[in-house]
C-alpha cells in the first residue's frame, strides 16, 4: 500500500503545474509584434516635414539647373590716382582719410611763390618782345610808305623823260629844217646855231631825265628790299613774341598746378600727404574711389556655355550680410584671366596639365547700393547668373512637394503594415 501511494501521487498535485503551461504561449516573444499602430497625427507630422524638405529640395534643384554662380567674384571700380604736376612744398591739405569729395574740390595746395616769380619774369619778357614787335611793325609800315614815295618819284621821273624826249624830238625836227634853210640861205647863221644849240640842250636834258628816272627806279627797288627786310624782321620779332606768350602760358599753367583739385566725385583713400612734405612731379599722394562700382566675377570656362550679355544676375554682398541686389551681365572678357596676367602660362614644354580656366565677367548693378554703407573695390560678392528662363510657380512646387510627401508616407505605412502582418 505504501509503495503504491508513493508511485502514484495524488491527483491534487497535478493542478499546481497545469496553470503555468497554457500561460507560456500567451506571453509575446517579440515586443514589436504587439506594438500599437501609429496615430494619424504622427503620419501627418511626418508628411508635413517631408513636404517642407521636398519643397526646398525641389526649389534648390530647379535653381541650380537654371543659374550659374561663383564665389570667386569681387567688387571692382575706377581708382583715380592723384599726383602733383609740379614740384614744391605742401602748404595746405584740405581733405581727410575716407572723406567724400566732389569734382573740382580743392585737395592740396603747394607753395606758389617760386611759380609766381617765374610768371612775373615771363610776363616782363613778353612785354619786351611785344614792344619790339610793335617797333618792327612800325618800321615795316614806314618802309611801305618809303616804297610808295619812291614809286611816285620814279613815275614823275618817267614823265620828265617823256617830256624831254618830246622836246628833243621837236628840237631835232627844227634843226633838220634849219639845215635845209641854211643851204638856201633862208635863215641866218645865228638862227642855225640857235637850232643846233636847242638840239644839243634837248638831248642833254633827255639824258639827264633818263639818268634821274633810272636812279629813282633803283630807289624804288632799294625801298622794296628794305620793306622786305623790315617784314622779315617783324616776323622774327613776332615769333619771339609768340614764344614769350607761350612761356607766359606755361608759367601760368604751372602756377595753377600748385592747387590740386579733385578730378571727379569719390572717396579719398590711401592719403599719403601732410603739410610740410616736399612733393615731386608724379608722386602719388592719394587715390579717389568713385561711387560707381561693378562686379568682376571669375567664372569657370565650363559655366559660360549658356551665359550671354544682358542676362539677369543676383549679387550677394558679403559686407552686407549676404544682401542681394539685382544686376545684369554687361560683358564677357575675350580670353581667360591667366592669359592676360603678367606672366601668361606657356604650355609648350611637354608636361601639360589641363586646368579649368577662369574667365572674368563684368556685371553691372541695376539698383543703387545703400548709401549708408561703403562698397568699394575688392569686397567679396557671390553673383548668380540666370542662364535659363524656366520657372515653376511656387504653388506648383508646393503641390508637388505635398503629393510626393503623401506618396512617401503611404508607402511607409504600407511597408510597416506588411511587416507587422508578417510577424
Amino acid at each position: 500500500m505504501s509503495e503504491t501511494a508513493t508511485a502514484n501521487p495524488p491527483p491534487s498535485a497535478t493542478p499546481t503545474e497545469t496553470p503555468t503551461a497554457p500561460s507560456a504561449p500567451a506571453t509575446p516573444t517579440n515586443g514589436k509584434a504587439g506594438a500599437k499602430p501609429k496615430s494619424p497625427v504622427f503620419w501627418f507630422v511626418i508628411a508635413l516635414v517631408l513636404a517642407v524638405v521636398l519643397y526646398f529640395g525641389l526649389s534648390y534643384f530647379f535653381y541650380a539647373t537654371t543659374h550659374e554662380s561663383t564665389d570667386d567674384a569681387f567688387i571692382a571700380g575706377h581708382v583715380v590716382s592723384i599726383a602733383p604736376r609740379v614740384d614744391g612744398q605742401v602748404v595746405a591739405v584740405h581733405v581727410l582719410d575716407n572723406e567724400f569729395v566732389h569734382s573740382n574740390d580743392l585737395l592740396v595746395e603747394i607753395d606758389p611763390a617760386d611759380y609766381a616769380t617765374t610768371l612775373a619774369q615771363k610776363n616782363a619778357s613778353a612785354d619786351s618782345e611785344q614792344s619790339s614787335y610793335k617797333a618792327a611793325l612800325a618800321a615795316y609800315v614806314l618802309m611801305g610808305q618809303k616804297v610808295k614815295t619812291a614809286e611816285a618819284t620814279a613815275q614823275s621821273s618817267q614823265a620828265d623823260v617823256a617830256a624831254a624826249e618830246a622836246t628833243a624830238t621837236k628840237a631835232q625836227a627844227d634843226f633838220a629844217r634849219a639845215q635845209t634853210l641854211i643851204k638856201d640861205q633862208t635863215i641866218s647863221a645865228q638862227e642855225f646855231d640857235q637850232a643846233k644849240a636847242a638840239v644839243d640842250k634837248a638831248e642833254a636834258d633827255l639824258n639827264s631825265a633818263r639818268q634821274t628816272a633810272a636812279s629813282d627806279e633803283s630807289k624804288v627797288n632799294e625801298a622794296g628790299a628794305q620793306k622786305d627786310a623790315a617784314w622779315a624782321e617783324a616776323g622774327s620779332v613776332l615769333a619771339q613774341f609768340k614764344q614769350a606768350g607761350t612761356a607766359v602760358d606755361s608759367a601760368n599753367l604751372n602756377l595753377s598746378y600748385t592747387k590740386i583739385f579733385a578730378p571727379s566725385d569719390g572717396l579719398v583713400t590711401r592719403k599719403q600727404v601732410e603739410v610740410g612734405d616736399y612733393l615731386q612731379t608724379g608722386q602719388q599722394i592719394m587715390s579717389l574711389v568713385p561711387k560707381e562700382v561693378w562686379v568682376s566675377a571669375n567664372f569657370k570656362e565650363s559655366q559660360l556655355q549658356k551665359m550671354q550679355k544682358g542676362q539677369p544676375v543676383e549679387v550677394a554682398i558679403d559686407a552686407l550680410g549676404g544682401r542681394k541686389f539685382r544686376a545684369h551681365v554687361d560683358s564677357i572678357q575675350a580670353g581667360s584671366g591667366a592669359q592676360f596676367s603678367l606672366l601668361p602660362p606657356e604650355n609648350a614644354t611637354g608636361n601639360f596639365v589641363k586646368v579649368v580656366q577662369r574667365v572674368p565677367v563684368k556685371i553691372i548693378f541695376d539698383e543703387p547700393l545703400p548709401a549708408d554703407h561703403t562698397i568699394g573695390p575688392g569686397l567679396s560678392v557671390t553673383p548668380s547668373v540666370e542662364i535659363s528662363s524656366f520657372h515653376l510657380p511656387v504653388l506648383v512646387l508646393v503641390a508637388a512637394a505635398v503629393v510626393l510627401a503623401i506618396v512617401i508616407v503611404l508607402l511607409l505605412r504600407l511597408i510597416l503594415n506588411r511587416k507587422n502582418g508578417a510577424k
